[in-house]
């Protein structure tokens, strides 16, 4: 028995199990987990490829404030020239993360503009949530919404 729970269990598994909540975890399966290995992460260094916009903030500022290091983790941020270069690093597996487009993941897992690649959107910060800005110049005219914007 101990044999086939041996082959079924992999730490992804157990750790998908443990999102669940702990509560639910019985104590068999933590000594299985225990057994199983460390909860060192898989990779010591991951690049994360953005695009140098003021929305790649999260990614730069982790590394440069070392986030990364809490979790054993060294994040490498490299500068992209270009969507379709974050794209095309993904799908060949040069980047580990990228910072994209919302829509460029959902492209990629159904092939719609290369190979087909499996993919997953493991965080979202900002689903299309983009705005019309003004200058200052036209604020301090009274352009502060769309009405005062018409005069």
């Amino acid at each position: 028995m101990t044999d086939v729970l041996k082959t079924s269990l992999n730490r992804r598994t157990v750790l998908q199990a443990a999102t669940v909540g702990a509560v639910g975890v019985s104590p068999a399966l933590r000594a299985l987990v225990h057994a199983q290995g460390s909860d060192a992460p898989e990779k010591k260094e991951v690049k994360i490829g953005f695009i140098p916009l003021t929305d790649c903030a999260s990614v730069v500022m982790a590394s440069v404030l070392g986030f990364d290091k809490k979790y054993g983790v060294t994040i490498i941020p490299t500068k992209e020239a270009s969507w379709a270069g974050v794209r095309d690093k993904l799908v060949n597996g040069e980047l580990d993360f990228a910072h994209v487009l919302y829509g460029l993941v959902y492209g990629v897992h159904l092939g719609t503009a290369g190979p087909k690649k499996d993919m997953a959107v493991l965080m979202n910060l900002n689903h299309n949530g983009q705005a019309i800005t003004l200058s200052k110049a036209l604020a301090d005219k009274g352009a502060v919404d769309g009405p005062s914007s018409r005069r």
